[in-house]
């Protein structure tokens, strides 16, 4: 489904663009980072909202993967710093989150209000857990949520799909950066 309108006050939120997981070697991450600065830049140019959302850790509960994970390597001490051509500006959200989605815990909710948004445009990394997660809760919470498709990417390509194609249609609604961008004013 195509985007219909940008509300007048979206916000752009991108999770988990940072150096540790970027350097994953998934071959999708320079053109996803391309497309990101790109859509910061552009919001930023609008004075709209940025909202730049890193991972430090997890959810305290066990799981069989997180303590695999957590048994196969230590995270070097630049692991969940912000991908550098990202940049920062003054204005922008910065957001460390504990958990896969960046409303838990982090306060995002009331400073996105405090700025009059009713609009989220999310992407990042991966799209089955930091993305899917944060636009869930953003759902939850009342914004209109914008996904566009080719702003995240996932190491399993299957989880992937399955959130695009049957997750984030119940969501919000799923565009691309192009499309974006030419409605952006």
């Amino acid at each position: 489904m195509p985007l219909t309108t940008l509300d007048t006050v979206p916000a752009l939120v991108l999770v988990d663009l940072q150096k540790g997981i970027l350097a994953s070697g998934h071959p999708g991450v320079p053109t996803l980072l391309d497309k990101a600065v790109t859509l910061a830049h552009a919001f930023r140019e609008h004075a709209l909202p940025v909202a730049l959302v890193n991972v430090t850790g997890g959810a305290p509960g066990r799981t069989d993967a997180a303590h695999a994970r957590r048994a196969a390597r230590e995270r070097p001490h630049d692991w969940a710093e912000l991908a550098p051509d990202l940049g920062t500006h003054p204005d922008d959200i910065l957001i460390t989150k504990r958990t896969w989605g960046a409303f838990h815990d982090t306060g995002l909710d009331e400073r996105l209000r405090a700025r009059g948004v009713t609009q989220l445009v999310i992407g990042g990394v991966a799209t089955s857990m930091g993305v899917e997660s944060t636009a869930r809760a953003a759902h939850e919470h009342g914004y209109h949520v914008v996904l566009p498709t080719d702003l995240m990417l996932d190491p399993d390509q299957a989880s992937h799909e399955h959130s695009i194609g049957h997750i984030f249609p119940k969501l919000g609604e799923t565009t691309t950066t192009a499309e974006l961008l030419r409605n952006l004013h």
